[in-house]
């Protein structure tokens, strides 16, 4: 496979195997083959990464922000310039459409580089005047940071939480998901490539044990999660008892509102992106689909007819636009809501069903007569499930909108400007769209409110969430004491 990375860990500027610990096989979605095996960390390989981190994070705190922030930026135009390459490693490791990882995922980690070493040199604190006394603040790394990855954009994650964490004068030991564990290691050689000292940025494969024997270490400062809600409660709740700094980015059950001014073909496509891209396996995935009466019939029509242009062929076919699901597990998830759904008694549209082909393929399924209170519209399914809800009032739709434990993201598509700011100012999520879905820049903050998370990834947000503030008092006279 091009780029295929040559060991299970890469700790300390290095490839590293150890065949002691268990061995987890990477199964290609699209064919169900294995193409690869790693092996889960042992202890002496956790100590080994957090050692190595731990002398690295004194040597790269020392330098200028400038400095850090070149060693970022040729970071990202290594990730550019290897795109392709990258982009077909992440296929492998996903099952994502080859069309879809070359125009998002590398280069959207390449983004997160590139923005936070532009910003590592401007992390500067504030002079505070206090008459005759004054006082400033120092901005300072929290040390070692330990990131935990979800399965379903491994390039894009490690990439969103070590660009700020590296910009602030961290380092990371990152855990990719057991299911995707190959793009993580590229990265970290890149990085390594670009001028990083060795032992700044740590990649280390495992299952939950490992990730816990990480976030209970007390060399460890920060955890970032981005995975699901009952593994952001075990996480938060260890990271707790050392109150570390934790950032959580977690799942949803987002709302996606469209009245009956919206343009039809651009709700559709944004309904479509907010259920089907990644074959629905994004968190922030808008999959209760409000439709107002008037304009179901059209949008459920208009919605069938595209959704007959999916191509589901080799991932790596650059014609293919629709992928697999990642493992037969998801797949299996995903089917027992699907029937789920029926049994409670919503209607099928389209879908539902598997393709005839090897691999753990679901065709896009799309559910209409969908009540608030079905099992698919209260659980994140994580598939390729869309559930289209009637609405006729505003009020209404959004106080449906708002019942539920998640706060990840919401979207409305409507003509009338007033009206959209006036429901996304009302609706309980932390990213929000207007006639859109699914937008990711950099230079915005993402993360959730609720059960989807606490903190904020990208954007200058993110800053506070990888530093601290140190404030120093400077008195100019003498000492006042009673006594």
């Amino acid at each position: 496979m091009t780029l295929q990375p040559t060991a299970s860990h890469f700790i300390d500027g290095q490839y590293v195997e150890d065949t002691a610990g268990d061995p987890i096989d990477v199964i290609y979605p699209a064919t169900g083959e294995v193409i690869a095996r790693v092996h889960a960390a042992t202890p002496a390989i956790i100590d080994r990464a957090l050692e190595a981190a731990t002398r690295a994070q004194a040597e790269w705190a020392a330098l200028s922000g400038t400095e850090r922030g070149r060693v970022l930026r040729r970071a990202a135009d290594i990730i550019r310039a290897r795109n392709h390459d990258l982009s077909v490693l992440e296929t492998h490791d996903t099952g994502k459409p080859y069309q879809e990882t070359i125009a998002v995922d590398a280069t959207s980690g390449a983004d997160a580089l590139e923005y936070f070493g532009g910003m590592a040199a401007t992390l500067t604190g504030q002079h505070i005047p206090l008459g005759e006394d004054w006082a400033y603040t120092v901005r300072e790394p929290l040390g070692v940071c330990v990131g935990i990855g979800a399965w379903n954009y491994p390039t894009q994650i490690i990439c969103w939480k070590t660009a700020p964490a590296l910009a602030c004068g961290n380092a990371m030991v990152f855990k990719p998901s057991e299911t995707t564990p190959l793009c993580a290691l590229k990265v970290a050689e890149i990085l390594m490539e670009a001028g990083a000292p060795a032992g700044l940025c740590n990649v280390i494969q495992g299952r939950g044990e490992v990730g816990a024997a990480l976030v209970t270490d007390d060399r460890v400062a920060k955890v970032s999660l981005t995975g699901s809600v009952p593994t952001g409660r075990k996480v938060y709740a260890a990271a707790a008892q050392s109150i570390k700094n934790v950032t959580m980015e977690l799942g949803g059950k987002s709302p996606l509102i469209i009245f009956d001014d919206a343009d039809i073909e651009d709700a559709v496509g944004g309904a479509i992106l907010g259920n089907f891209y990644s074959s629905g396996q994004v968190c922030s995935n808008g999959t209760r689909v409000f439709v107002h009466t008037d304009i179901k019939d059209a949008f459920l029509t208009r919605l069938s007819a595209r959704l007959s242009d999916v191509v589901m062929g080799d991932p790596l076919d650059e014609a293919t636009n629709f992928g697999p699901m990642v493992s037969e597990a998801q797949r299996d998830i995903v089917e027992r809501y699907i029937a789920k759904g029926q049994a409670e008694g919503a209607r099928l549209i389209c879908g539902g069903d598997r393709p005839e082909k090897p691999g753990f393929w679901i065709n896009p399924t799309v559910f209409a007569d969908v009540t608030d209170g079905m099992t698919i519209a209260t659980d994140e399914i994580f598939g390729p499930v869309m559930c289209v809800l009637d609405f006729i009032d505003e009020a209404d739709v959004i106080a449906r909108a708002n019942a539920t434990e998640f706060g990840l993201s919401a979207g409305v598509f409507t003509r009338d400007i007033s009206r959209a700011h006036r429901a996304i100012a009302q609706l309980q999520a932390g990213t929000c769209f207007i006639n859109s879905y699914n937008d990711a820049p950099v230079e915005m903050p993402f993360g959730g409110s609720k059960l989807s998370g606490v903190g904020r990834e990208n954007a200058s947000a993110a800053i506070e969430h990888y530093s601290q503030l140190k404030s120093v008092y400077v008195r100019m006279g003498r000492v006042d004491a009673p006594y």
